[in-house]
């Protein structure tokens, strides 16, 4: 059974069997989870409901044989993602081979290229706002993409914007490319104000911390 305090603390202890049997069969019918596991049909029934509800299962109907089709029930994205992933040791292992071959300066211009690739984006959904308007609605950016963020206006020209999560720390503590990268991504989509990085994640304080103030000569 995979080893994740999401996956322990979150989905009760049966769920989490059921999980893992879908998970190692790729596909399995209520039946036949009721067999794998040693409980009744009615009683996997129950959690397969729940389960369904929450988003972390989905049924497909396959034909077996002559009769009505079979309710196979298989894991969600969001299930697969209860399931341990070791993203960062992959990607430090594949930078490191990089920066072996091609130097530090490639690792710069990598993490550049995907900073520029996320201004591009962002600046759709900005496009037109005043600044209060845009910290905000990239504080909303910042949290799809998984930092646990938010903004505040500290004044009238002042505001701040914290992530309490970093969504690349395994890589950003060896490669401190990615942090200055992070910066730069700020500062090239708020043109009109000064970003100042206050607090660290990665030099052990509890979140990132941005402050940001509009320029003297900007309005809005």
């Amino acid at each position: 059974m995979p080893r994740d305090s999401r996956f322990e603390e979150q989905v009760q202890p049966t769920r989490r069997r059921i999980l893992v049997a879908l998970k190692k069969s790729g596909g399995l019918t209520c039946n036949e989870l009721a067999n794998e596991l040693g409980i009744t049909s009615m009683g996997v029934r129950r959690h397969l409901i729940t389960l369904e509800r929450d988003g972390l299962v989905y049924h497909t109907a396959v034909q077996r044989g002559l009769g009505r089709p079979s309710h196979v029930y298989r894991l969600t994205e969001l299930a697969e993602e209860l399931f341990p992933k070791n993203y960062g040791a992959l990607v430090n292992e594949l930078l490191g081979y990089i920066e072996e071959l091609d130097g530090e300066e490639k690792i710069g211009q990598l993490f550049q290229q995907r900073a520029q690739r996320r201004v591009e984006r962002a600046r759709d959904r900005l496009k037109g706002l005043s600044l209060a308007d845009k910290v905000f609605e990239l504080a909303r950016i910042l949290e799809e993409e998984g930092y646990l963020a938010e903004a505040e206006q500290l004044g009238e020209k002042t505001f701040a914007i914290r992530e309490y999560n970093c969504a690349i720390r395994q890589v950003a503590q060896r490669f401190h490319q990615a942090c200055g990268a992070e910066l730069d991504f700020l500062r090239a989509v708020l043109p009109e104000a000064e970003v100042e990085r206050k607090r660290h994640i990665v030099s052990g304080e509890p979140y990132c911390g941005y402050h940001i103030t509009r320029r003297t000569d900007q309005q809005g």
